[in-house]
This record gives C-alpha cells, structure tokens and sequence, in this order.
C-alpha cells in the first residue's frame, strides 16, 4: 500500500464517509448486491508497476505459439467454438499481496482468466471514490484506477467491447443478468458504452445470424458479444441454448468462449515466473506429498473460490476419483501479508486483479485497471469473510497519471 494517503485515510475514516460513498456508488449503479469495502487499496506506484510487468511477462509466456497449441486441448470437444482469435480480448491476473524479501509488498499469483471480469464497474468505483476524498484532509486533488494518462483506459475498455461495431450490434450476455451479483457492472457498462445484458437463452439465431428483441419486440442483430458466460453455471442450470457451440456465427466475441478454457489456472503448471507459486495437476503425482500443509487444492474451472481447500488433507485427496484428477491443481500455498491496517489496527489482506485488454486491431494486451478485494478470512470469497468489516470488493487508486 501507499503509506501516506493509507494515514490520512484512516485519520478521517468513519462509518459516516463509507455510507456517503456507498450512496454514490449506489445512485449511480443500484444497490449492491456484494459487500463493498470501506477503504480503496491505495497502491503505491511501485508495487503498481511491478504488478503490471509481472502480468505482461505471464502473458508473454502464455502466447507461445507451442504453449498455446497444447493449453488448447484443454478445450472440450462439446465446447469448442470456431472463430478462436490469437490473443483474448480480455485477461485477468489476480496477484495475493505478500510479503517482499526487501520487506515491501510483492504480488504472487493466485490464478488467472481470459474471462471479462467487473471492468465498468471499477471505473465507478473509483470516481465515487475521487469525489468522497476530495473532502478527506490530505487526500484532495483527484484519484484514478487507470494505469494509462487521461481517459484512455475508458477509452481502450470502450474499444475492447464494441470491437468497431456500434453499440446496439453488442451485448454483454450472461445467464439470467437481472439475478446475477455482477448486475451493478452490467448497469456501468451499458451507462458508458451503450451494450444491454442480455440472457443467451433469449437470442434468436436464423442460418448463421443471432438476434435480440427490441424494446418493441423487433428482432436486431446481434454482431459482437461481451462473453460473460460462465461454463460451470451453464452446466448446473442446463439451459437452453439458442445455438451449438461448434456453428459458425456471424459474431465476433470479448473474449471468445476457447479462452475461457485455455488461459485459466490450467496454464498455471506451465509457467515459469518469480510471481507464480509452482502448481501441479493432480493426475501428474504418483504420490501425495507428505507436506500438504504448504499447498492448496484447486478445481481448474470454478469462479469465486468454488471448490477451493485450502487447509488439504490426504482424505480430501482421496476423495477425487482417479479420473477427475486432470482437472485439479496442487498448487503451493501463498502467504498473505498485513497490506492494510483498519483505522482499529486490524489487519486486513488484499488479492489485486491487474485487469487487462485488447483491442481487436491491437497486437497486444495492455493492463488498465486494478481490481481488489479485501479479506480478514482464510479466503477471500463471501463465505470466508461473514460478519466481518472492512472486506469486500474495491478499487487500486493512484494519483493521475
């Protein structure tokens, strides 16, 4: 974290200005249907930095051409979509801040996606933020999230989704959007680039075309889509879909549906990187390690930590049958460091989501935002942080660029 603005931030902090930031956020977005943080992550810029360079250098390794071919087999053959362009739109790396050697703060891996994740969203964060400090002693003068100058990261997000098309050609589609937790992201993107959630049930394909309902019944045509499509739920709610995944569509996708499965925490044994603790498939052990107390056990496609046993014993080892074992990871645990004290000296863990995107005409991914979320618990998700305060999601600031 960034010491001073840390300070001054927990001199002035009551539960008084977490409200009046949550109305912002919530008179812009709607309720939030998350728990939100009280504090953001003020990032120092050499953590921010170091942080950026450690995601380009993952995603470098990950764009060999032999890498790619053989994480691609990860794809199942059900899934499979035609159309796989040679970079995602869309990749997060999500970095657990630990302790550095030179007693600083480090980020080490915990997992990765070429999946769009709550980009919109965090640009509204911030600026809800900006405006709350702006009153805060020490803290005036403007905050930003975006690690490019000015307005370009709204600017590059703008052109990762539309994809050159106009707006009412795109849609985010996610299933049953109006329930999901992620709504106050779907509200951001449709405020700052016009594109409606829409349920993939509800699309109308006709030969090779998708369309959507207008507001008066009217068929329009579907030319590019947000994919927010989460596999494991499609699979659990066995819904209906208005297309195979293997038909040639008149679509372009951010990102197209292949990544979801090829840039994962399948690729996480295959790098090789100062930030990345080592990982291993489960199938690959001929014996369980007699130190399993320093590794977690992971499933290879779940979201929001599903799955996850982090205290692993030789029983929850033994409960995997044989051949579901290719789809776990062994991978070494990682230790969180007090990257924030609460105005009451608590101290509070923090997972940062270096969140990255690329134009379709761009040759490479460029990081642009930070995405963070706060926990005193064992993990990170909602379960493990119940009735405790000063967790939940936020937002890495910094003062512009």
């Amino acid at each position: 974290m960034d010491p001073g603005p840390r300070d001054a931030f927990n001199r002035a902090w009551t539960p008084a200005l977490h409200r009046r930031y949550l109305d912002r956020l919530s008179g812009a977005l709607g309720p939030m249907p998350f728990r939100v943080a009280e504090t953001p992550f003020f990032i120092a810029p050499a953590l921010r930095d170091s942080l950026g360079r450690s995601a380009l250098e993952i995603v470098s390794q990950l764009s060999r051409p032999e890498l790619l071919a053989e994480l691609k087999r990860a794809i199942p053959d059900h899934y499979r979509a035609p159309g796989m362009d040679p970079l995602p739109s869309c990749v997060q790396v999500d970095f657990a801040i630990t302790p550095a050697p030179d007693g600083g703060l480090e980020g080490k891996v915990v997992e990765l996606q070429a999946f769009p994740s709550g980009y919109a969203m965090m640009l509204f964060f911030a600026e809800s933020w900006s405006q709350e400090l702006a009153s805060v002693p020490g803290l005036e003068g403007g905050w930003s999230c975006s690690t490019l100058p000015g307005g370009q990261s709204r600017q590059l997000l703008g052109d990762t989704i539309l994809g050159g098309e106009p707006s009412g050609s795109v849609v985010l589609v996610d299933f049953d959007p109006e329930h999901q937790k992620t709504v106050p992201d779907f509200v951001a993107t449709r405020k700052l680039f016009g594109v409606e959630a829409v349920c993939p049930t509800m699309l109308v394909k006709e030969g090779r075309r998708l369309f959507r309902r207008g507001p008066g019944g009217e068929l329009l045509q579907v030319r590019r889509i947000y994919n927010r499509m989460v596999f494991d739920e499609l699979e659990k709610k066995a819904y209906r879909m208005p297309f195979a995944w293997s038909d040639e569509l008149d679509v372009t996708w951010c990102s197209h549906p292949n990544w979801y499965w090829t840039w994962s925490k399948v690729a996480l044994p295959h790098l090789r990187h100062p930030a990345v603790p080592r990982a291993r498939f489960l199938s690959e052990l001929d014996r369980v390690p007699a130190d399993l107390e320093r590794y977690v056990l992971k499933p290879l496609f779940s979201f929001a930590g599903a799955g996850v046993v982090i205290d692993v014993t030789p029983e929850d080892v033994a409960r995997i049958p044989a051949e579901q074992r290719s789809g776990w990871l062994l991978q070494e645990k990682i230790t969180y460091a007090p990257a924030i004290r609460a105005p009451d000296g608590t101290e509070v863990k923090a997972e940062v989501r270096v969140m990255m995107v690329r134009p379709p005409a761009a040759p490479a991914l460029q990081p642009i935002i930070h995405l963070v979320r706060l926990s005193r618990g064992k993990m990170l998700g909602v379960d493990q942080n119940r009735g405790l305060d000063w967790v939940g999601a936020t937002v890495g600031l910094w003062r512009p660029l």
